[in-house]
């Protein structure tokens, strides 16, 4: 893996982890809790994250196989990032794109199947890091559906924010139903 990917990827992997401490504790019932109809319990927000993560790393493998053209990132990358780590910062709620949506989520699952899961494809993503070509880390590989085109390190600092924003979500869900984290 690039070194200038190694360390965001280890932050992903750590904030993950911490996660995993965080919620093993509590019983699969508590952790498929929805606060009401139109919010998502903690099982299906990490499924949300899963789902996210997994688009994104099929997209550039699938776009990587027609081996294209690519556009050198520059400023509009830089901004479009900027824009998109802003917005995600913001206490706007966003309704979540079909794929990786409420159409898209578990009704309920379980913690420890949901692991699993989870690690299987971070493993997937490591794997795919490491064969990365160092000549298309300053290219425009990944397009978000919100931002446009980024590049591989945007990308996962995407999943970066994405990550912290819906960490949140699971530690509010929970403290509404009276349950330390």
């Amino acid at each position: 893996m690039h070194t200038s990917l190694q360390p965001i990827y280890d932050k992903l992997q750590a904030d993950l982890h911490s996660l995993y401490e965080e919620l093993k504790g509590h019983p699969d019932v508590v952790l498929n809790k929805k606060k009401d109809e139109k919010t998502w319990s903690p099982l299906q927000v990490m499924h949300h994250l899963i789902l996210a993560e997994g688009g994104s790393l099929q997209y550039v493998k699938k776009k990587m196989s027609f081996n294209p053209a690519y556009e050198k990132a520059g400023i509009k990358t830089g901004f479009r990032s900027i824009l998109l780590k802003t917005y995600m910062a913001a206490p706007i709620k966003v309704k979540a794109p079909d794929f990786i949506g409420d159409a898209s989520l578990p009704i309920e699952s379980t913690f420890w199947e949901t692991v699993k899961v989870w690690n299987k494809q971070r493993e997937e993503l490591r794997i795919f890091l490491d064969e990365f070509p160092d000549d298309l880390l300053n290219k425009e590989v990944y397009k978000h559906a919100f931002a446009g085109r980024l590049t591989i390190k945007q990308m996962l600092h995407f999943f970066d924010i994405h990550f912290l924003r819906h960490r949140k979500q699971i530690r509010r869900t929970i403290k509404d139903y009276h349950f330390v984290v």
